[in-house]
């Protein structure tokens, strides 16, 4: 553990009022109004990252900030986080040592997760420029940036030639053009920082730890809630369980319905929450509607490979399918970056990687076998969204099969 990691474990029950978020409304997920805050250097005196958690009915994952200190003074931030005062009190800790938060950048256009933050965090620097990806819409109503929550006086918008930004000095980045999806678009800018070799990515490409990532342990109660097979198991708190409840929140995460999970119907779930050992408003009153077959763990192993890269399932079969030429011309612009490390704002992070590991990481698209063949049987539920949407014109057809 660094000594970040142990400067922000020490003082876990003191700072509720600092980790508190009030605006929690705006994207109602766990967990809610209270977000704990970890950084960790990437890059000694050069990058850190900043991590939270979020998710829906304990399915948690780290959502990440990148911050990264500029040769000639000051900060840059890539995709902030809910700036809560102990977010804030670390972020001024390299302030007082580094300069003033210098750019922010929203390098997405459809991450809500991403977006909701970036008009609180720029409040906090009135001094910051802020940087968005080209396209930015809102549902149900397509509404002004303004109207979004950014400072339009300091707001613009990212041009296709990172050398016509005040930091094109030291990162290129590469605009993934907009993919309309009907109702809603897709778009992503990664960026490269030369002097770190470092990539810097919102979405687009994960990989999997094998153990929880350290700012899940903090708060441990979701792995524990979903280490257990049935309602009827009691919570308890073992390393095994902890880990057992990552690596089937990945299939949670991923998949969303994996092959081997079975689930129970509503006659049965709330039978088996009436007897449930643990039925208080935390444990969502006794109700678990799920039971995993006992070899439920090789789906995790074969997911995770090693830790390799690998694009997420919902976006390659509902998102990145939908323009797959369009995608690998993006994708081959990065790959001309000699990178050497991968940070990208969910799972693990940093990921030491070749551009050719990228690279082999989309040629789903290209009807090749890719990084992760995923299984018919455990994207079942994606596809059959796919048909569905598909067949109410709600979104377009896929252009390549995955």
């Amino acid at each position: 553990m660094t000594l970040d990691e142990r400067v922000n474990t020490a003082t876990t029950a003191t700072r509720s009022a600092d980790r508190s978020w009030p605006f929690w409304l705006t994207l109602p997920i766990y967990p809610y109004n209270q977000r704990r805050t970890m950084r960790r250097e990437v890059v000694p005196e050069t990058i850190w990252i900043f991590e939270q958690v979020q998710g829906i009915f304990y399915v948690v994952v780290p959502i990440r900030m990148t911050v990264v200190k500029l040769a000639t003074g000051g900060l840059f931030v890539y995709a902030p986080v809910a700036p809560t005062g102990e977010c804030l009190e670390l972020v001024n800790e390299l302030v007082a040592l580094h300069g003033d938060v210098k750019y922010i950048i929203l390098p997405t256009i459809s991450g809500l997760e991403h977006k909701v933050f970036v008009g609180p965090f720029a409040r906090k620097f009135p001094q910051a420029q802020v940087w968005v990806t080209p396209d930015q819409w809102s549902f149900p109503v397509n509404l002004p940036l303004s109207w979004l929550g950014l400072p339009i006086d300091r707001t613009q918008i990212l041009p296709a030639d990172s050398r016509q930004t005040p930091f094109g000095d030291e990162f290129d980045y590469a605009i993934l053009d907009t993919i309309d999806l009907g109702p809603g678009q897709f778009a992503e800018v990664a960026f490269f920082h030369r002097r770190s070799r470092t990539l810097l990515v919102t979405d687009t490409i994960i990989s999997l730890p094998i153990s929880p990532p350290t700012i899940l342990e903090l708060e441990p109660y979701p792995l524990l809630f979903h280490a257990r097979d049935r309602a009827s198991d009691p919570i308890v708190d073992t390393p095994a369980h902890r880990l057992t409840g990552w690596q089937r929140i990945c299939l949670f995460a991923l998949y969303f319905q994996p092959s081997v999970l079975e689930i129970r119907n509503w006659g049965e779930t709330l039978h088996a929450a009436s007897t449930a050992p643990a039925r208080s408003k935390r444990d969502y009153f006794g109700i678990y509607p799920f039971d995993w077959q006992t070899d439920w763990h090789h789906k995790f192993v074969e997911l995770q490979g090693n830790g390799r890269l690998f694009v997420a399932p919902i976006l390659q079969t509902l998102i990145l399918n939908r323009a797959p030429q369009q995608t690998i011309a993006w994708v081959d612009r990065v790959t001309q970056w000699q990178f050497d490390r991968i940070i990208s704002c969910h799972f693990e992070s940093p990921t030491i990687a070749t551009p050719q590991a990228f690279r082999s990481a989309f040629a789903f698209l290209e009807g090749q076998s890719g990084s992760v063949d995923l299984p018919t049987a455990d994207t079942q539920l994606l596809r059959q969204i796919d048909r569905q949407l598909v067949r109410w014109r709600i979104i377009f057809a896929a252009k390549c099969k995955t």
